[in-house]
């Protein structure tokens, strides 16, 4: 009896487990490349990595289910702008049945300096539209996310006018660094958990 429990204790924890990760942006061509929607781009390359491609709308939400590591993962962008994006991400976790524990929202983060990421395991929006829409229609803060700095604006430039622009032409050459090193820190969540995440990639890159 005691094999067999053991057995069975062993059988579930490799049971394969499914995750959602959801990255903010405002859909449309005008804001393909602008700073709010650096969750986008993280997303177009996690999917790469992953051999797949954004094309299925579920949800109001270009939506892709792929493999990683022996366990799927939902990647999503959700296609309403973003003070709606709450709507895209109740639903999905509702079809997909994925617990809250496996959820990732990826987003950027006007109070961290570009090339600066920081992976949560909860916490509040500090004023990001989209976060306080998943926030508000979760009834809930209790979930992992992933902020990618781009830094506050120069001079008198709002706020709102600084996220929606596109990337000046010295910040497009962090890019390549930035981007691929946050989709290693959402991968790296599947594999190892929050935990060890956030201990590898919230430390000060080399």
């Amino acid at each position: 009896m005691k094999f067999l429990s053991r057995f069975k204790k062993e059988a579930k924890s490799e049971e394969r487990k499914i995750f959602l990760f959801i990255g903010l942006g405002n859909p449309g061509p005008e804001y393909k490349n602008s700073r709010h929607n650096i969750g986008f781009m993280v997303m177009n390359e996690i999917a790469a990595r992953l051999g797949e491609k954004f094309s299925r709308l579920q949800s109001q939400a270009l939506v892709i289910k792929a493999r990683h590591n022996n366990n799927q993962v939902v990647l999503a962008k959700p296609q309403t702008f973003m003070n709606l994006s709450g709507q895209a991400a109740i639903a999905l976790l509702k079809f997909y049945k994925i617990p809250l524990e496996n959820l990732l929202v990826i987003y950027d983060d006007v109070d961290l300096p570009l090339e600066t990421i920081r992976l949560r395991p909860e916490g509040s929006s500090a004023g990001h539209k989209g976060m306080h829409s998943i926030i508000e229609r979760l009834g809930t803060q209790t979930f992992a996310r992933l902020r990618i700095g781009i830094g506050r604006p120069v001079g008198k430039k709002s706020t709102p006018k600084h996220v929606l622009q596109n990337f000046s032409k010295t910040e497009q050459k962090n890019l390549p660094f930035v981007i691929p090193r946050a989709a290693d820190a959402a991968l790296d969540v599947i594999t190892h958990g929050i935990d060890h995440a956030m201990n590898t990639f919230n430390q000060k890159p080399q």
